[in-house]
């Protein structure tokens, strides 16, 4: 049913009035500047396409069955649409995927897929919840990850390292070591070098003549099939991402530019959220992130991260890297690019809705007090998702790290999704190269 002209005048009269009851100093908000190319690394087009390839391949899983796009497809905002991802041993796509009942996952990946735009920008220089990997000019190969010295070089970027660590997990796309060589490898420690979990992935690609021939004509240290390694598939599929995903032509990057309008709504949600609601002291940026690691008091599902001794379903977060006090249950804070689009939300992907979502992270609602299960999307598995809902011990002792912020009256939170909505970028949520109808494999493209 459509409104009459007078109450979406008073809306707009309401919101003009939340922005002029705080003063002058609201009226010189410093809102950041849009992306311009001087943001992001430039991106080789042929990489990027011999990389559109590999990501969309199942031959990189151990079982040949899961790609990178299984968890991170643009039909769910380069997420899955799930809380907790299925890794090997699910079927399907998205949140109609489910377990595969004559090779089920013994359990869900712990943590919520993340989306995957704007990665190629400079400023990424951390990834993952729990910031595992970054760049360290100090380090071997530049980079800080879990194999310290162990950790193999010839990486393009951060990016690229990261594809490294999921194609191991057994959960996520190597599967378990009676199934495979990878993941016989990977559960006898052989990750690296010849015969390694890496090697192996990298002489399957080496093997399709497509592949080959491709590498060659993308490298010019690549002359023979043997000269291929993952650190070279990696790179291909980091230039994928950052090309394909490339976020910069939102609704608010045009009004920022000032080459469009923003609606009242959107424009007095952006000036909540960088003014007095403190949303931009964490997400802060021409990204809506500070990159760093923050307490907020998140609701847990799923298996946690428990160490091998340990019997807790509790995430300890960035305190797993550091094993600093002050980092226990604090994760990273994730850019807002195409937020409305990357349900569900959370480290342990508890929300589906954005609104609730916001309405709990902000502390307009209690999170746990308030938390029904019916918020998640968690294929059936016969596993105990709530167990850590049902302790008080560890409710407490993640509530108890929580960072104060200031609740939202209901027409702020409604002003700030309208916010938030305007980051959606349609030529990013589109992609640029879209999903291959197949692959050099001739195994089946999720789509």
């Amino acid at each position: 049913m459509s409104m009459s002209p007078q109450p979406v005048r008073c809306l707009i009269a309401l919101s003009c009035a939340l922005l002029s009851t705080a003063g002058a100093a609201r009226a010189e908000l410093a809102l950041p500047p849009a992306p311009t190319d001087a943001d992001y690394r430039e991106v080789n087009r042929a990489a990027a396409e011999l990389g559109q390839l590999l990501f969309y391949d199942p031959i990189l899983s151990g079982n040949r069955e899961v790609s990178c796009g299984t968890c991170h497809h643009p039909r769910f905002g380069t997420g899955d649409g799930l809380s907790l991802p299925l890794g090997d041993g699910g079927r399907g796509l998205g949140p109609d995927r489910v377990a595969d009942p004559e090779n089920p996952p013994e359990q869900r990946v712990p943590r919520n897929a993340q989306g995957l735009f704007n990665l190629g920008a400079h400023e990424f220089t951390v990834l993952f919840h729990d910031g595992r990997i970054e760049v360290d000019p100090a380090r071997p190969g530049g980079l800080r990850t879990p194999l310290d010295t162990d950790m193999v070089t010839g990486f393009d970027s951060l990016l690229s390292a990261q594809s490294m660590f999921p194609v191991l997990s057994p959960d996520e796309m190597a599967g378990h070591y009676a199934e495979n060589e990878i993941a016989a490898a990977v559960r006898m420690g052989r990750l690296t070098g010849p015969g390694g979990g890496w090697d192996l992935i990298a002489r399957r690609v080496a093997e399709i003549p497509a592949y080959a021939e491709a590498f060659a004509a993308v490298y010019d240290d690549i002359d023979t099939p043997e000269q291929i390694d993952f650190a070279d598939v990696s790179n291909a599929i980091a230039s994928f991402i950052e090309f394909e995903w490339r976020s910069d032509t939102a609704p608010f990057d045009l009004w920022r530019r000032g080459e469009a309008e923003l609606s009242p709504e959107a424009e007095a949600g952006a000036r909540i959220f960088y003014g007095w609601s403190g949303c931009s002291e964490c997400h802060a940026g021409t990204f809506q992130t500070d990159h760093g690691f923050h307490a907020t008091g998140e609701v847990q599902i799923g298996p946690g991260k428990a160490r091998r001794f340990e019997d807790h379903a509790r995430d300890p977060g960035r305190f797993g890297v550091t094993g600093h006090a002050e980092d226990l249950y604090a994760f990273r804070t994730p850019s807002l690019r195409n937020v409305a689009l990357t349900a569900p939300y959370g480290h342990a992907g508890a929300f589906a809705d954005l609104e609730a979502y916001v309405a709990a992270h902000s502390g307009t609602t209690r999170a746990f007090d308030s938390y029904e299960v019916a918020r998640a999307v968690l294929p059936d598995l016969p596993v105990d998702d709530l167990r850590i809902l049902a302790s008080t011990e560890d409710r407490a002792a993640v509530e108890a790290a929580r960072v104060d912020m200031r609740p939202l009256s209901g027409e702020e939170l409604r002003l700030i999704l309208a916010f938030l909505h305007s980051l959606t970028d349609p030529v990013s949520v589109t992609g640029r190269l879209g999903v291959p109808e197949s692959v050099p494999s001739g195994l089946a493209v999720p789509k």
